[in-house]
Order: C-alpha cells, then sequence, then structure tokens
C-alpha cells in the first residue's frame, strides 16, 4: 500500500494463462478459511476466463497494519487494484465481487475511481454499511432507525485484532455499551471502530473522498437475499441508482429466496443435508448458483464475450412459488403488472387478546385503541438466535403473538396463491409515557395449525413527547407467495432482544443508559392505519 503496509494476497491463475482480467475479492474474514469458500470459488472463476486475486484487508489474518473496520477500504482498494494492473497475469482489467463487508469493498473501489475496475458484483451489502454510527430516517421523516445490537456484536467479535474471537456475554448487564468490557480485558484490546461509533459519534467519514454514487457509473449486479438482514441496504442501493440517469442503464438485480448467510427458503429450516455450511455436496449446489450470475455478469462487462442482451435486468426468486430452484425474470423491479392493496388494522382491543389479536381489513372498520406496558427489564425475545441465518432456524413466531406486550392484527385466510412481490410498509399512530417509543413491526404467514413465520419486517423510533405520532414503518421489499388456506399477520412490539438495543424508556441512548423506567404505549386505529402491500394478480383473492 502506498504507506509501506503489507497485505496478504493469493493469486489464482488460470492453467496456461498469459494475461487477462482479474476477478479481486477483498476481505476480512480469512481469505483461506473454508468460511468464504475462495479456495473452490477461485478455481470456478479461473474456469470461467478469470485470473482471481484474494485479499484480507489491512489489519486482518495474515495482513499488516492497524484493524480498523471501513475506514481505510477506499484508498487500499485503489492501491490493490493499481497492484494487479501492474503485474504481468493482469491485462489492466479488474472486476471486483463478494458477500458483506467484501461487498462494501467494492463500493470502496468505486469510491476510490480506478480507472481499470470494470464492474462490480457486491452482495447482500450495501454502500452505506460502513454507516454504523447514523441510524437513517423514515421517508416520511417521523421515524429513524433502531440501534441495532447485531452490529456492536459484529464489530466486537470480528474487529479487535487480526483475529476473530468468540466469547460469551452478559448480554443482561447494563448499560449495554459494558457488555463488551470483560471480553475486550480478556483479549487485552478493544473494537476501535466499535468505540468510535458508540454515542455520541461525530463527523465519521467512511469515503476520504465522495460516496461511490457521486463518482463515475459503472455496471453493477445487486445480489439480494429476501430473507438477508441487510436487504434493506442491497435494495436501496438498487432502487436509487436506477433512479440516476446515469447510472440506471447499468443496474442489474438478482434476488433469491435467502438470508445473509445464503440458507433458502426451499429448504427452511435447514437439515444437515441441506447446510453448506458443514455438507460438501451442499456445499457444491450453492455454490454453483454463487459464482454463475456474477461471472455471466462479467462476461458482459469486462470480458466482452456475451451481449449484454444475455443478460436479464432482474432476476428474482418467488417464496413459496411453483418453482424452488429457479428465478424469474423482468425488466423491471417491481415487475410490471403490480398493484397496490391496502389492509386496515381495526379492532385494536383484541390486539393483545391472543395470537390472532385484532383484525386485518380490506375495509375500515370503527377507530378502537389498545395500550401495552414496554418494560425494558422484561424485554420481547428475538426469535432467531443468529440474524445472520434466519431461515437456517426459520422460527414460529406464534409463541411471542402470545405476550401481553406483543400487538397481533390478522386478517382472513386466503382462497388461492396471493403473491406479494414489492414493497410492503405499514402506517401506525403511537403514543407513550416515555418521551421515545420503539416499533418492531412484521408481517408473517399464518398456516392452517397456527404457525407464523416471518414475510417482511421493519423498524422505527418516534418521538412522543409531544403527544401521539403518525409513522410509516417501511418493511423493505419481498416476493413471496401465500398459499390457500394461510393468512397474513401484523405483529407490533416496542423491543426484540438482542436484535435490537433495548429502548430504556427515560429519553437517553441506549447504548450509554443506565436506569430503566417501564412506560405505557398506545397505538390508535383508524382509517389512516394501514399495511399498504404489492400484490401480483393472479385471481386470488381474500
Amino acid at each position: 500500500m502506498r504507506d509501506g503496509v503489507r497485505l496478504a494476497t493469493d493469486v489464482y491463475l488460470p492453467e496456461g494463462w498469459d494475461a487477462g482480467p482479474t476477478v479481486l475479492v477483498r476481505l476480512p474474514y480469512d481469505k483461506s478459511s473454508r468460511y468464504v469458500f475462495f479456495t473452490t470459488v477461485a478455481p470456478m472463476f479461473n474456469a470461467r476466463g478469470y485470473a482471481v486475486a484474494v485479499q484480507d484487508v489491512r489489519g486482518k489474518f495474515r495482513s499488516e497494519g492497524e484493524t480498523v473496520a471501513f475506514l481505510n477500504e477506499t484508498r487500499d482498494g485503489y492501491d490493490t487494484i493499481d497492484w494487479i494492473v501492474r503485474q504481468g497475469w493482469s491485462d489492466g482489467t479488474v472486476a471486483m465481487f463478494g458477500d458483506s463487508y467484501y461487498g462494501f469493498t467494492q463500493w470502496a473501489a468505486v469510491a476510490s475511481q480506478h480507472p481499470a475496475l470494470r464492474a462490480i458484483v457486491p452482495r447482500v451489502t450495501g454502500a452505506n454499511l460502513g454507516d454504523l454510527a447514523g441510524h437513517a430516517g423514515s421517508r416520511d421523516g417521523r421515524s429513524r432507525r433502531l440501534p441495532t445490537m447485531w452490529e456492536p456484536l459484529y464489530l466486537a467479535h470480528n474487529w479487535v485484532d487480526n483475529d476473530r474471537y468468540d466469547f460469551a456475554l452478559d448480554l443482561d448487564r447494563r448499560p449495554v455499551s459494558a457488555i463488551f468490557d470483560d471480553a475486550f480485558a480478556a483479549i487485552g484490546a478493544r473494537s476501535s471502530f466499535l468505540d468510535t461509533i458508540a454515542p455520541p459519534a461525530t463527523g465519521l467519514r467512511v469515503f476520504p473522498g465522495p460516496h461511490p454514487f457521486d463518482t463515475r457509473p459503472l455496471p453493477v449486479l445487486h445480489v439480494a437475499g429476501w430473507f438477508d438482514n441487510l436487504k434493506d441496504q442491497s435494495m436501496g442501493d438498487y432502487v436509487e441508482l436506477s433512479g440516476r440517469p446515469a447510472w440506471a442503464p447499468l443496474q442489474y438485480l438478482w434476488v433469491d429466496s435467502t438470508d445473509h448467510e445464503g440458507y433458502r427458503l426451499p429448504d427452511a429450516p435447514v437439515a444437515p443435508e441441506d447446510d453448506h455450511g458443514v455438507d460438501e455436496d451442499a456445499l457444491a449446489r450453492h455454490l454453483a448458483k454463487y459464482v454463475t450470475p456474477a461471472a455471466d455478469f462479467f462476461d458482459v462487462f469486462v470480458r466482452e464475450v456475451r451481449p449484454v442482451s444475455s443478460l436479464a435486468r432482474v432476476q428474482w426468486h418467488l417464496g413459496h412459488g411453483d418453482d424452488p430452484l429457479e428465478l424469474r425474470s423482468s425488466g423491471v423491479w417491481p415487475p410490471a403488472g403490480t398493484v397496490a392493496k391496502e389492509l386496515f388494522i381495526a379492532d385494536a382491543g383484541r390486539a393483545t387478546s391472543g395470537a390472532d389479536g385484532g383484525r386485518l381489513e380490506p375495509e375500515p372498520l370503527a377507530d378502537s385503541a389498545v395500550t401495552w406496558v414496554h418494560d425494558p427489564d422484561d424485554l420481547v425475545p428475538a426469535s432467531v438466535l443468529n440474524p445472520f441465518a434466519t431461515l437456517f432456524e426459520y422460527p414460529d413466531e406464534s409463541a411471542v403473538n402470545a405476550r401481553p406486550d406483543v400487538l397481533t392484527f390478522t386478517a382472513d385466510a386466503v382462497n388461492g396463491p396471493l403473491d406479494l412481490v414489492g414493497p410492503v410498509e405499514v402506517t401506525l399512530t403511537v403514543g407513550s409515557t416515555a418521551p421515545t417509543t420503539d416499533l418492531v413491526v412484521k408481517v408473517l404467514d399464518v398456516d392452517p395449525d397456527g404457525a407464523a413465520h416471518v414475510v417482511a419486517w421493519g423498524d422505527g423510533q418516534v418521538d412522543t413527547d409531544g403527544g401521539d405520532v403518525e409513522a410509516t414503518i417501511d418493511l423493505g421489499h419481498v416476493a413471496y407467495r401465500l398459499t390457500a388456506g394461510h393468512a397474513l399477520r401484523l405483529q407490533v412490539a416496542s423491543s426484540e432482544y438482542p436484535v435490537f438495543q433495548p429502548n430504556p424508556g427515560t429519553g437517553e441512548p441506549a447504548w450509554s443508559a443506565t436506569e430503566t423506567r417501564a412506560s405505557t404505549q398506545t397505538l390508535r386505529c383508524s382509517t389512516r392505519s394501514v399495511v399498504r402491500l404489492s400484490v401480483l394478480p393472479q385471481g386470488a383473492a381474500w
């Protein structure tokens, strides 16, 4: 690198290679580990006509330098590309590929504006992944995203020094910031980036120059998962760039019914023989879908051996659709023909009466209201142990639905298949005796036996010290078939721990609060209280 730091890099060349394009992967998870698969993935790209360079980022595993997440990736990305194009096995063109953090390193390289970078395939990630210190506001400006627990947990386990650490934590300890102190003391070091973004964080610049969206447009294949906890970032990037005239012609989308770790809805919950984390046959099946879309994309925009017309603009899987393996194609997202449908949130007085609760109706009912208690010392437990692998577990939410601090509203069962395809959002009017109110909102699929599984989810915090607030919570995009006899359910709570940091009820930041106070929340239902769905009609109806 320009400062003399050396980054450990494995180079894989096809047999008989002279010179050609390179696929670059920059990651923090040990370039040689089975977890990232590149001892298998690199030869698959080699077979498609690409050299592959896989690098441990600065300060991780075999690479030198200080261990700091996000902040060095733009400069180091530029310098690595510059090193590649000066090698005899390079033809001067580079593409980038990878998941999550190594999707972010692609966006950082875009921000560096190196002229040799020709195309990227960021998977289950976002260009703003490094903006952990600030949580974006909602489209209506009345709510902001909740601070998560999985972000500081990720930094604590992965970004202390070159190694990765596994350790048990006392998640009941307060303040939340103190949860990690004993582990850091035992290691003898702390996660510097976690300490940097701890509230109150100020003026952190992840990109030293312009944001990648404000640089030279590149071909991008956005790869997302309908059940990924970073889905909103992946889909947000696609939607944002598809709306920019210079970028729009170069944007492509590929979305499967997967979670962050690549587990698929047709296999959920995952049996040992379908677990690509441990089973070699399952890994082979997984990697075929992992590499092929990227290699096809690079063949068009890097090697230029296939026409642009060979690529579908959007490919997407319909969860519980007709074929568990095949993806559908469309020219745009959401696909042409989708229509908006509203379900009115009603009968609030029954919302805490049991799993079914109140009603979701095609027409509004009389105004109603319900109150419940948010107790920071008795939080709603998360149904999943690992938010990065929700489909591996694929838990039934019905037990949580029965808690008195969880509101539910259930629609009639559908009499035929109903395809939910596109964005989902929920508008609620809430109040509280606390200065702020947290909202964790889910849309569930309830089967005839009463089991409930998540379809879409979103969150928001509103300021309630001035009275009731109407807020619209974005639940992201979906592609999911509700089969005959199944029903939709809306679930609303004020906590989900340890997915989100707990609201202390005092107005203090959750990260640093030492005192807690129970609060009474109120949800008021009217003609403005709705679940908005996007439906691809095929004759089904309630």
